[in-house]
């Protein structure tokens, strides 16, 4: 890996950042529409509460660092000046926009917190499902950016391909609901109110299989990717050897990636999702397993874009 290497640990952390901010402000956003009905026994509130809270958060770290990386921190400004198709126009603009709108949605949750707002709380309920809708699309928009911004260097061949946006969409969700339930998990205190447990554990189920899924189908995104580069011939090839047995980071992938990242999470949720699914069993899987589970998940899409960062700048253009 005799290449040098211009991207370093401030555009890794920014690339995962906004992922995990978009996949949480996406998941809250979903829930909340999803049960609306009141479905989820009011625990989609809650979930969605944690998510809207935790979103902005990193992903205005993650921008602060690539706004800094720039050497000269105005100069970002510039890419506002005008409106163009270039990937970093877009993506200022998708930032800006998300960062604005995600961050009203995280405060008009904020009433339910005080007993004498509650009533204000209720009045709002319409305006955060209008947010809802609009984070939707808008935290996807980001969370597709993130890939489509490395897509767009044809000089970098292991990036250059359409599957890369894709892996870090289901990345950025799968991570987002890990973040939600790492944050549940640390903060939520068994109370006596039944009513609560249930509502807590039921939506701790609801997060954990739809982790579950989202990680299935990061899997075959991640099999499709390799096998794309590796059916094809010279530079996009060549690049994804990098990773293949035998390549300079194949044993990181295979590890930390998938082994730690996708498959131990996975093979631990179902133990606890499938009685419930199949058996109707309480879905009560222990706080440890929870934060442990979670935190794999968050290692494995922060070494996703670690490999695929240093990877790409790792490998170069070689011919036919």
């Amino acid at each position: 890996m005799g290449h040098e290497l211009t991207w370093g640990m401030p555009v890794i952390l920014y690339l995962y950042l906004a992922g995990v901010g978009a996949g949480a402000v996406t998941v809250s956003a979903s829930v909340l529409l999803r049960g609306g009905d009141g479905k989820f026994g009011g625990g989609h509130f809650v979930m969605a509460r944690y998510g809207a809270l935790i979103g902005p958060l990193p992903v205005m770290l993650g921008t602060f660092l690539i706004i800094f990386e720039l050497g000269r921190p105005f100069r970002a400004l510039n890419l506002f000046k005008l409106i163009n198709l270039s990937p970093m126009n877009i993506g200022s603009w998708l930032l800006g926009l998300f960062i604005t709108v995600s961050l009203v949605y995280a405060l008009v949750f904020l009433p339910s917190f005080v007993p004498q707002l509650k009533r204000l709380d209720h009045a709002l309920d319409p305006v955060r499902k209008a947010l809802a809708w609009v984070n939707v699309p808008l935290g996807i928009s980001v969370a597709v950016y993130t890939g489509v911004m490395l897509g767009a260097m044809p000089s970098r061949p292991l990036w250059n391909s359409p599957i890369l946006a894709m892996l870090f969409l289901i990345s950025a969700l799968s991570t987002g609901v890990a973040i939600i339930i790492l944050v549940r998990a640390l903060f939520h205190h068994g109370g006596k109110d039944p009513e609560d447990e249930h509502r807590y554990h039921l939506g701790a189920y609801i997060l954990t299989a739809t982790d579950v899924m989202l990680i299935g189908f990061e899997l075959l995104v991640i099999f499709l990717f390799v096998m794309f580069a590796h059916l094809t011939v010279g530079d996009v090839k060549h690049a994804v050897a990098i990773i293949l047995p035998g390549g300079a980071m194949a044993s990181m992938f295979w590890v930390w990636v998938v082994l730690v990242g996708l498959l131990l999470p996975a093979l631990v949720e179902l133990v606890y999702v499938v009685p419930k699914l199949i058996y109707h069993r309480t879905f009560a899987a222990p706080k440890a397993v929870e934060i442990a589970v979670s935190v794999a998940v968050l290692i494995g899409g922060f070494m996703l874009r670690y490999i695929v960062v240093i990877g790409g700048q790792a490998t170069g253009p070689v011919g036919l």
